[in-house]
């Protein structure tokens, strides 16, 4: 029974990621580079400048910089370390260039479904909240496909994504320390009960905190080893370029191979055009829904170009790669400890374990609001946070392959369903991208009315320029 499940999941993911997602995602988001004039590029300075000035809340909201914290808290996590790990075993140095090519288009679909996800908001209690669900009821009227997105993102990120988090934090200690990897996973799920259950906000917000140290550690740990290792760094450059093409396969089979493990990886770590980062951009408090896309177009970019690619560096800086058997967080690990020494090993497994926290609970916040948007009955909600806690045990001793592979299978799924509501309502953001610009123009710091978009309908967190002026 579980060769046939293993079976049936692989022929999938091949049929899926080999035949759709790879030529759909390049298409959308070459053609929202396109539309949108390569707003990454042509922006790209404004989204500094954004950011910037975004730490402004009001009482009872999040500011968007807090939002953009959110988003890039769930991003920053195993799909850094160990995904590109797994993408380099698998499709060799080659991959690492497919997902830089990834990330760079793919920051404009970013850019989209961020600025659509504030467009089409809507107020709660505490703020606001919306996402890709409520942007295909709202923008589309089609609450069913809304529906279809919020099962498969509360399957994705609620459940099989933090399996993926908590299976990579037990094998990076079992490596480093001999844990038994259920106890880790037990104590794991224990601790996760503890902020969804006891409301323990302030470990939550910690941990986000944690997460910006790490990461600025790890970048840090990553440019230190460039330095050192400067001379043969044009050489793994070239070594990059050469084996995306076929040129030079050092690991990993045909080229196929070497595209589809770099598009791969680099969605589940940027998650761009997935339609999760919009659930944490709708929250956002902010003077014009494009200020937000610009924001998540750049995290896209950050979370790829800058910490993906420092993984990339310190496996490819040493010989660890290219030793057989070793792949995901083992294979960072000790490309690592070869760099620095072996205490690095264990000194990872730590960093790992928090960046994994840190991700459980963005992820646990994607499902929470797209179960809001299906039944806000509170019986469901406590249902789908058992569930959770037993994904995180399950991940914590299920074989690395099964995790993943799943993985992959509701990330595609969740990525053609996204794709399609945001290319149908793409006029919507590029209209507020034209607006945003006119006004820049004129001088001013735009600001967005449900009126600046003529004709535009069902949108609830935006006043009349009328009415405000009334």
């Amino acid at each position: 029974m579980q060769q046939f499940l293993d079976s049936m999941i692989s022929v999938t993911n091949d049929f899926l990621w080999s035949k759709i997602l790879v030529i759909l995602l390049i298409a959308c988001g070459l053609y929202f580079t396109v539309r949108s004039k390569f707003v990454q590029f042509g922006m790209f300075k404004e989204m500094f400048r954004v950011l910037k000035g975004s730490n402004e809340r009001s009482k009872d909201s999040i500011s968007s910089f807090q939002a953009f914290c959110i988003s890039m808290a769930a991003r920053v996590g195993t799909g850094n370390i160990t995904g590109i790990a797994i993408a380099i075993a698998i499709g060799g140095p080659g991959a690492i260039f497919w997902m830089w090519v990834i990330a760079i288009i793919g920051s404009a679909s970013g850019f989209i479904e961020s600025t659509l996800a504030q467009v089409y908001k809507v107020k709660d209690k505490t703020g606001f909240r919306g996402g890709p669900a409520y942007y295909m009821e709202k923008g589309l009227n089609k609450r069913w496909m809304g529906a279809i997105f919020a099962v498969l993102i509360t399957l994705s990120f609620g459940l099989v994504f933090n399996a993926v988090q908590s299976n990579t934090v037990t094998v990076a200690f079992e490596n480093s320390f001999g844990t038994n990897r259920a106890i880790l996973g037990l104590v794991m799920a224990a601790a996760f009960a503890l902020v969804i259950f006891g409301g323990v906000k302030r470990i939550a917000r910690m941990s986000e905190y944690i997460v910006v140290v790490m990461a600025g550690i790890y970048i840090g740990a990553a440019l230190i080893i460039m330095l050192i290792n400067i001379t043969e760094l044009p050489a793994v450059i070239a070594l990059i370029v050469k084996s995306a093409f076929g040129f030079e396969q050092v690991a990993g089979g045909s080229l196929g191979a070497v595209i589809l493990q770099g598009v791969k990886r680099g969605l589940f770590s940027n998650e761009a055009g997935m339609g999760s980062a919009p659930n944490a951009a709708a929250t956002a408090t902010t003077s014009h829904p494009v200020k937000q896309g610009l924001m998540q177009a750049l995290g896209v970019l950050t979370d790829t170009l800058l910490i993906c690619s420092s993984t990339a560096f310190i496996i490819l800086l040493s010989d660890a790669y290219k030793q057989p058997g070793l792949d995901g967080i083992k294979l960072t690990q000790a490309a690592l400890s070869e760099h620095i020494g072996s205490w690095a090993s264990g000194s990872l497994a730590i960093m790992i374990f928090l960046f994994a926290f840190s991700t459980l609970i963005g992820n646990y916040y994607y499902g929470e609001t797209n179960i809001e948007f299906l039944n806000s009955n509170k019986k469901v909600l406590l249902f789908y946070r058992y569930s959770v806690l037993a994904m995180i045990i399950f991940g914590s001793v299920a074989k690395v392959q099964l995790v993943w592979d799943l993985a992959d299978l509701f990330m595609g799924f969740m990525v053609i369903v996204n794709l399609i509501a945001i290319l149908l309502l793409s006029k919507v953001a590029f209209a507020a991208l034209k607006d945003y610009k006119k006004q820049k123009r004129e001088g001013k710091d735009p600001v967005f009315y449900k009126d600046s978009i003529p004709g535009l309908e069902n949108v609830d967190g935006w006043d009349n320029s009328s009415d405000i002026k009334r």
